[in-house]
């Protein structure tokens, strides 16, 4: 019998999301959110 594989979540590198860029848009259904990288490579998401 075979077991079921789980779901797994999708997963996105950084390096494609943002490619050269340090900030991008994210629109979420009518809001729209800064996703950036800092300069201690640290991530903040802001509304």
């Amino acid at each position: 019998m075979l077991t079921p594989q789980p779901i797994s979540e999708p997963v996105i590198d950084t390096k494609e999301l943002f490619k050269k860029a340090t900030s991008i848009f994210i629109i979420h259904g009518s809001d729209k959110y800064t996703l950036r990288i800092t300069k201690s490579n640290k991530l903040i998401l802001t509304k």
